[in-house]
């Protein structure tokens, strides 16, 4: 009886603290109506991309795990066939992973993307925007995306997001906020 009592608080415990680890991550991401950080990472050319450089324009700020895998394949593939929807409402479209350039510069060329694809192997923006996880033993970003208005303020949010319909969600989120 005391052995299972014991076992029964121990896994309270260790549920609570799961609760407050994921309450503690959703928290360290930027809300809705907050500025967005700026930064500069580098693309899968090797130019350094400046989220400053698109004030003015709507932007699509997504974040994904690895390049080359399922998920990430079919969410870039979805971004890039509505690529010219998002240019006719003024939006550009920032994939960020903590992929190398190398690793980006394969996979646009693979699967003919044409959209900026940002590398940060050192995880400082992924972090920023309270993206950063872990696969097994890998550090990889979490499929989170910002939609970041004309003036640089996050304007809606979307966490764990589902490749496959993503690009629509968001084409439909942009189109209702420009109302």
């Amino acid at each position: 009886m005391k052995k299972s009592l014991w076992s029964g608080i121990a896994a309270a415990f260790v549920a609570l603290a799961l609760l407050l680890n994921a309450h503690a991550a959703k928290d360290s991401m930027p809300p809705v109506g907050q500025k967005a950080t700026t930064f500069t990472l580098p693309s899968q050319t090797g130019q350094a991309v400046s989220l400053n450089s698109y004030r003015g324009k709507w932007v699509v700020l997504y974040f994904y795990p690895k390049d080359m895998t399922t998920g990430c394949t079919i969410e870039a593939h979805n971004f890039q066939r509505d690529l010219s929807k998002f240019e006719a409402a003024h939006a550009v479209i920032l994939g960020v992973s903590v992929d190398t350039v190398d690793s980006h510069k394969q996979f646009c060329t693979k699967d003919g993307l044409t959209f900026h694809l940002l590398a940060d192997p050192e995880h400082k923006v992924v972090d920023e925007y309270g993206s950063l996880g872990h696969f097994g033993t890998m550090t990889i970003a979490n499929r989170n995306t910002f939609l970041i208005d004309p003036h640089g303020k996050i304007v809606k949010v979307w966490t764990k997001v589902n490749p496959n319909v993503h690009s629509t969600e968001v084409l439909a989120a942009l189109a209702e906020l420009k109302k």
